[in-house]
């Protein structure tokens, strides 16, 4: 079972330069919860959902994780988290099957599924041996969705999620979502397209946070 883990962010701000790209963030997100983070492109979004993943610094605030009421050091938060996003790197000279082995040797996946089970889930396995430079952008979306989705983290970062994805691969998509990750905590970035986060049970505005 996982961990229950509660994310604070409190009076946060990140900015690039002199350009505040959102200020006095507050956000208290349970464990279970699923919210949206709805706004256009360069709205700030994909900048809030990194600095929620700790991967951004913040100029301003406090961003705390914690599990029974424990806080979770800094450089620990990691374990706790999945994260799938266009900027997210795959290693472009490993096959499939490697990268999905190579990610297992850092986090495991839900039920101790095995390399070849992923592999199968994905969709993707008459390509298990081709190179990922070789893969077109929807598969290497597709990968990216199912090595956050089935990864044994309580807390699933998702940035535009059906970005490069078909219709097909769409419902995939909310397939793979509505059998493995209902449990988990998941946080969506969105430009308002709701088969991205019609399962979320909150939504907020990149609006709401700007000065």
């Amino acid at each position: 079972m996982l961990n229950p883990v509660t994310i604070k962010l409190t009076d946060a701000g990140k900015k690039f330069g002199r350009e505040w790209i959102f200020r006095n963030v507050s956000l208290d997100i349970s464990s279970g919860q699923k919210i949206a983070i709805l706004g256009l492109n360069g709205s700030g979004k994909s900048t809030l959902l990194q600095a929620l993943t700790g991967y951004l610094t913040l100029n301003e605030g406090e961003l705390t994780y914690s599990t029974h009421d424990k806080n979770i050091d800094s450089e620990n938060q990691y374990s706790f988290i999945s994260l799938a996003s266009p900027y997210l790197e795959l290693v472009e000279d490993f096959t499939l099957q490697e990268q999905i082995a190579h990610t297992q040797i850092y986090k495991p996946f839900l039920n101790s599924l095995n390399v070849a089970q992923i592999v199968e889930l994905s969709g993707l396995g008459a390509h298990k041996d081709k190179f990922i430079k070789l893969f077109s952008s929807g598969m290497k979306q597709r990968l990216k969705l199912t090595l956050a989705i089935l990864a044994d983290a309580p807390v699933l970062f998702l940035d535009e999620p059906t970005t490069n994805l078909d219709a097909t691969v769409i419902d995939w998509y909310k397939y793979m979502i509505n059998t493995y990750a209902l449990h988990k905590t998941i946080i969506v970035c969105s430009n308002s397209i709701k088969d991205e986060y019609a399962f979320c049970d909150k939504v907020i505005s990149m609006e709401d946070f700007k000065k």
